[in-house]
């Protein structure tokens, strides 16, 4: 047998493995929170700085265009220096654009939250490429699907504690036209990705290297990473659907809020936030299901009936209105939830020395 160079999520002893997984998991609760405040923030400062429903997706724009724009460079950074050091300056950059919203919010400059929300994009966007890499190759490629459907199924947690919050802190009584509320919130937004930036630096995270994983693969015959990068067709196809599901995923989330208000069924903005917590909820259990499925049918398969599913309901929205189109709005959360994780993981397979290019490219992808 010939001998690996570095370290597999296969080789790792079940102990390892499993402290590296918990580890790295908990970052996905990191950008689901910030992704569940960033749609209540749309709709929030629509009311606070008067604009209309265009200009608040500025927000979107920096925070995805963050991604589109820094994913390339954090995948290099991650091939030059390892996954660990990837994941401490996605978490310094996470915790320097939270900083910022003070004082945009002390100030009120809306420009000022646009260019936080940026700086953010740039550190979530670096934890994205880190942990879905990390996570899909932590074991055997059969059941990287699963694995990232569990680990993203606490990204759904954190997506609906996001507006829950915003719900609550943002909307009730006088902190509806103000943003006190917003500096606090993401003052200690800034203070979580602190916290985890200490315990990664004195936590043991395996590192698994691009040459061990081709090394792996090439012991079983599979030899797809041989071509350059741009050869490698099963990424570039991954690219372009995950850049087509996430841009209708967001759509679908960044007005949400609006959606349900309009429904002239006496939804409040208050209200519409704890909807939208609850679309969440079953976002989630969604992934959750779709981890046990997993073990039954193959990603590609599931993945093509949840598309279908999808696109049945999202047109079903749009030609219901009042509880029909409400309900048709949960189904479409239920069926968005293992479309990310799938094509990542079949996008970035077999991928060896490509891993970490190949999986910047996919979390590039352009969202709007």
């Amino acid at each position: 047998m010939v001998a690996l160079k570095g370290t597999t999520g296969s080789q790792l002893s079940r102990a390892r493995w499993a402290f590296a997984f918990f580890l790295v998991t908990t970052l996905f609760f990191t950008w689901g929170f910030a992704y569940g405040l960033l749609d209540v923030l749309n709709a929030h400062f629509q009311t606070v700085f008067g604009i209309t429903k265009l200009q608040s997706t500025l927000l979107q724009l920096a925070y995805f265009g963050a991604y589109f724009v820094w994913a390339p460079w954090a995948g290099i950074f991650m091939r030059k220096y390892g996954y660990k050091k990837g994941i401490h300056l996605g978490l310094s950059l996470y915790s320097l654009g939270a900083i910022f919203f003070w004082p945009s919010a002390r100030f009120q400059k809306y420009g000022g939250f646009v260019g936080s929300t940026f700086v953010i994009g740039c550190g979530l966007a670096t934890l994205e490429v880190a942990a879905n890499s990390y996570i899909s190759v932590l074991g055997t490629p059969k059941y990287a699907a699963a694995r990232l459907n569990f680990a993203q199924g606490f990204q759904g947690v954190a997506s609906f504690a996001g507006p829950l919050i915003a719900g609550r802190w943002f909307f009730l009584g006088k902190n509806a036209t103000t943003l006190d509320t917003v500096q606090w919130v993401y003052l200690g937004v800034a203070g979580l990705g602190l916290v985890l930036n200490i315990m990664f630096y004195f936590c043991d995270l395996p590192e698994i290297t691009e040459e061990a994983l081709a090394d792996e693969i090439h012991e079983v015959g599979i030899e797809d990473d041989a071509g350059p990068f741009y050869k490698q067709y099963r990424c570039v196809f991954g690219w372009v659907a995950q850049t087509a599901y996430v841009g209708a995923q967001v759509g679908v989330a960044s007005f949400a809020v609006n959606y349900l208000v309009d429904q002239g069924i006496g939804i409040s903005q208050s209200r519409a936030s704890n909807l939208l917590s609850y679309c969440q909820m079953t976002f989630t259990a969604g992934r959750f299901i779709g981890v046990v499925i997993l073990n039954w049918i193959d990603p590609a398969l599931l993945l093509s009936i949840y598309a279908v599913a999808c696109s049945t309901f999202a047109i079903c929205i749009s030609q219901l209105n009042g509880q029909a189109g409400v309900g048709c709005l949960f189904m479409l959360f239920f069926f968005e939830s293992i479309c990310y994780p799938c094509i990542f993981t079949l996008g970035t397979k077999n991928l060896g020395v490509h891993t970490k290019r190949g999986s910047s490219l996919i979390v590039m992808v352009w969202r709007l």
